[in-house]
């Protein structure tokens, strides 16, 4: 059987998934999985659907990795088109997640059925958590798999990678995040008797201060250099005559392979304790590792990924490490991964769209890419 690639974007968009709900988007992708014979199986944590589906029992097991859950609409008045009526409009498909990422998801279901799949297995996996706190998403399904024995050879993650034109950048790897949050309590009390009171905001800005000081690195092989930006600073004080009892910051630093997470953790809090030990108040770290930089080297897999990209685009694309984090943070340790993926211009925003001509090069490209890695990998099992 044919899936048409625009018709099952379509019916993604119209199931209002914004994270936590499902709204029934995830029946929508087992009902398609199901027709082409995959065998599927629901896979709930907490309130999150996530979905494994597979077709084969052999390797070697190529998997796409997606989402179907979305960010909210925002004031769904500044649309043109209502967010989830999927309108195509002018060669256009308007609705929230057609481009972040149910165009992606809907291309890759539809390459299946064209693909000459003679050996090895497909696999997806399919989370309702990649917008939100992703904590039972992709990460508890990977552990689960792994925990299983399940074994996944390789991995395409249909997130938006493209930046101007599609396939003009295929993303290898992604830079850590590390999220912190400093609180300093001091001693409020009357700006006039500064012998009677300890000031928070000093401390904090000395601190602030040295910590956007520090040059991390200049740059990492592919990477960009990692940066510390700080996010918030709060005192709550409406008064103009009290020195207030606590200040708090934010920050967040994106840091590549030069850097792991916990040897940043342990530098923030050295520099806390030192802060703390000045003061007479008290300087307290929380810290949040979302996930560490990661590159999938290029080499036979990436090759073929990019090929496929030539191959149908006629255009080589940059391979890239730039932008936020993704689920490949936690598929990397099951396996190689990739993101190749529709064009991002218009994620997150009014009026998310994505070119129907792009949703349908997407699933050619996704077709020779299944049928190259077969011919090249099965080999090699």
């Amino acid at each position: 059987m044919s899936i048409d690639p625009i018709e099952l974007a379509q019916a993604l968009i119209r199931r209002p998934s914004v994270t936590p709900a499902d709204a029934g988007a995830m029946d929508v992708v087992e009902r398609a999985l199901g027709q082409l014979g995959f065998a599927c199986r629901r896979m709930r944590f907490g309130e999150i659907e996530n979905l494994y589906a597979r077709r084969g029992t052999t390797g070697p097991n190529l998997c796409f990795a997606g989402h179907t859950d979305v960010v909210p609409p925002g004031d769904t008045a500044a649309w043109r088109d209502p967010p989830f009526e999927a309108r195509v409009v002018d060669g256009q498909l308007y609705g929230r997640g057609a481009a972040d990422m149910k165009g992606a998801v809907a291309a890759f279901i539809a390459a299946v059925p064209e693909a000459h799949l003679q050996t090895g297995s497909i696999s997806l996996l399919i989370t309702g958590d990649e917008e939100g706190d992703a904590v039972d998403g992709t990460g508890r399904v990977v552990e689960a798999l792994m925990a299983e024995g399940e074994r996944i050879d390789h991995c395409v993650l249909g997130e938006p990678s493209s930046a101007a034109i599609l396939g003009d950048q295929m993303k290898i790897g992604r830079r850590g995040s590390l999220n912190a949050w400093i609180t300093v309590e001091g001693r409020q009390g009357h700006v006039a008797y500064p012998d009677r009171s300890a000031n928070p905001i000093s401390p904090l800005i000395r601190l602030l201060d040295r910590l956007q000081s520090r040059v991390l690195d200049d740059g990492h092989a592919t990477f960009p250099p990692s940066n510390l930006e700080v996010t918030t600073v709060d005192v709550g004080n409406p008064a103009t005559n009290v020195v207030p009892a606590r200040a708090t910051a934010r920050l967040n630093i994106r840091f590549n392979p030069a850097h792991s997470g916990q040897g940043l953790i342990e530098w923030l809090q050295v520099e806390c304790a030192a802060e703390d030990a000045d003061f007479s108040g008290r300087v307290e770290l929380t810290t949040k590792l979302t996930g560490e930089a990661f590159l999938t080297e290029p080499g036979d897999f990436v090759d073929l990924c990019a090929g496929a990209v030539k191959a149908v685009l006629g255009r080589e694309p940059e391979l890239s490490t730039a932008g936020g984090i993704s689920d490949a943070r936690f598929i990397r340790t099951l396996c190689p991964v990739v993101e190749l993926g529709l064009v991002g211009a218009t994620m997150h925003a009014v009026d998310e769209c994505v070119a129907v001509t792009d949703v349908q090069a997407l699933t050619a490209v996704y077709r020779r890419l299944i049928d190259g890695y077969f011919a090249a990998f099965t080999s090699a099992q």
